[in-house]
């Protein structure tokens, strides 16, 4: 069942405690998961995946770079830079564990509410809360241990925490000198000292992995938190050179085939002078658009760590490669589609909301609904008033006689929207007949560009009609003017009849059908 909201956030309101343990009710189904269907990829996570795939070809072995970095880091890499760099970093900061006093007044209040204060329960508490002091504790586990420790339910330990130590809640984050690193280069310097005498040379290593820059705001071209694929040689031979040969591979890779390297006139401080180049790629009608960057690490950076071997950096950005590759021209659309991208169904993905009302389920069902469509498809044409034999069998453990008929006469058998098909098409549903109205812009354009379902108004009344006489065995279905979906057995999912509607899309299935589909029990 769906969470009333309104409802909920009212008794959340009153009594957050009382107001969990009664919704708990309001959820939990007969199950959502089916096996069969292959969920869909992110391109963004592709486009990294294409680069891991490049790396490993190319000779690099994995590695995972700590996502934290100290402060003191960034000075031994960029010097007097440090402070320029620092501006653009997250400082990492962390709420204080306070020594937590359980004196007569807190007694009281644990009482009031209806928790034990005798001397055994109390002790217990004391010692939680001094175990959470000395970090043996985690802050998530509180509510736990003081409903086991003193033997409470866990609404009442809840209540206990927020209403007799308010001070939990008064408490303000402390920083620290640690940051999320702003540049892969960060966590590299200490991933090379840490493997230089164990590894053979030339050691080849590459990560994909986030950075964080601290942006005033995120916009088209700007992310507080965006991917870098980023790789080193370390070796006492590696050169310029081989920033060159590794950065043109991997964008000709990428299907980039124009490159251009070009020395950067503004050097880093953690490079060496004159070793920092820009990879540049042609792309379209861009021009030449910057992909990459590599340098030398600086000898002065690099013995601060006490690494003894020249070290080769090169990064890509893997948004912007995405971006190129996808035609995407806002990064935020690209990475975070559910909140920025334009909410857009392919006509495949809004067939995929199409679903049949009723169906037969039994094989010797599933005979009954070929034979119907076998019956009309045969006497289309005949004349009314008729009636054809479709099936005659066992269906549900009763012998059934099924027939397709037309009592009117001066007709056909069916009329001609039976042989309509459902095709989607620019967020419309549409029934397209089989040939004609050629001067209908729409219905030209959807049987032309349109996905066919491949479901004629037929085929959908036959499954409707089996599945009823799988069910009754007698029964007798007449479905004369289409107006609606569900006149054909079809329903379009709500997120599908929200799509049609915000792209003031429509559903139009209009058309004489006049099929006819009775059984008697023989």
């Amino acid at each position: 069942m769906r969470i009333r909201i309104k409802e909920v956030l009212e008794k959340a309101e009153d009594d957050f405690e009382a107001a969990w343990l009664e919704t708990g009710s309001l959820i939990g189904g007969k199950g959502a998961f089916r096996l069969g269907k292959r969920g869909s990829r992110h391109v963004l996570i592709d486009t990294a995946q294409r680069l891991r795939e490049i790396y490993l070809d190319l000779g690099f072995d994995e590695a995972v770079n700590p996502m934290v970095v100290d402060e003191a880091d960034i000075y031994k890499q960029y010097g007097h830079e440090a402070p320029a760099i620092l501006d653009r970093c997250y400082y990492l900061a962390a709420i204080p564990r306070p020594d937590i006093g359980i004196g007569a007044e807190k007694v009281a209040k644990i009482r009031e509410l209806g928790g034990p204060t005798d001397v055994e329960s109390l002790s217990r508490l004391r010692e939680i809360f001094h175990d959470y002091k000395k970090g043996k504790v985690e802050g998530d586990d509180l509510v736990e241990l003081i409903s086991k420790g003193i033997r409470v339910p866990d609404t009442l330990a809840l209540k206990i925490l927020n209403e007799v130590f308010p001070e939990l809640r008064a408490l303000e984050p402390v920083p620290s000198k640690l940051l999320l690193r702003s540049h892969m280069t960060s966590a590299w310097f200490l991933t090379c000292a840490a493997v230089q005498h164990k590894l053979e040379t030339p050691v080849m290593l590459f990560s994909v992995g986030l950075r964080a820059r601290r942006e005033q705001q995120e916009d088209a071209t700007h992310l507080r938190f965006h991917h870098a694929a980023s790789s080193i040689i370390m070796d006492e031979e590696v050169s310029v050179d081989d920033g060159k040969a590794v950065s043109e591979e991997v964008i000709r890779r990428l299907g980039f085939s124009d490159v251009k390297v070009e020395p950067k006139q503004v050097t880093a401080k953690y490079y060496a002078p004159g070793t920092e180049h820009e990879v540049f790629a042609k792309v379209g009608g861009m021009g030449w658009v910057e992909l990459m960057d590599f340098g030398l690490y600086s000898p002065v950076a690099l013995a601060r760590y006490g690494i003894e071997y020249p070290v080769l950096n090169i990064g890509i950005g893997v948004e912007r490669v995405a971006m190129l590759l996808h035609g995407y021209n806002d990064v935020r659309e690209l990475s975070y589609p559910q909140f920025y991208g334009e909410w857009i169904l392919s006509d495949a993905s809004l067939v995929k909301q199409l679903h049949f009302i009723e169906e037969p389920s039994s094989d010797e069902a599933k005979r009954v609904e070929l034979a119907i469509v076998e019956a009309v498809e045969k006497n289309r044409d005949a004349s009314s008033p008729c009636e054809f034999i479709a099936y005659e069998g066992m269906v549900s453990g009763r012998r059934v006689r099924v027939y397709v008929y037309e009592p009117d006469p001066g007709v056909r058998l069916v009329g001609p929207a039976a042989f309509n098909e459902v095709v989607a098409y620019n967020a419309n549903i549409l029934g397209v007949p089989e040939r004609g109205m050629e001067n209908v812009d729409l219905v030209r354009s959807a049987r032309s560009s349109g996905m066919r379902t491949g479901i004629r108004y037929l085929d959908a009344v036959a499954k409707m009609a089996a599945a009823r006489i799988e069910r009754d065995g007698a029964m007798d279905l007449r479905v004369r003017m289409v107006k609606l979906l569900s006149d054909i057995n079809l329903r379009l999912s709500e997120v599908g009849m929200r799509y049609v509607s915000s792209r003031q899309g429509k559903i139009d299935v209009r058309g004489p059908a006049f099929i006819g589909v009775r059984s008697e029990l023989i």
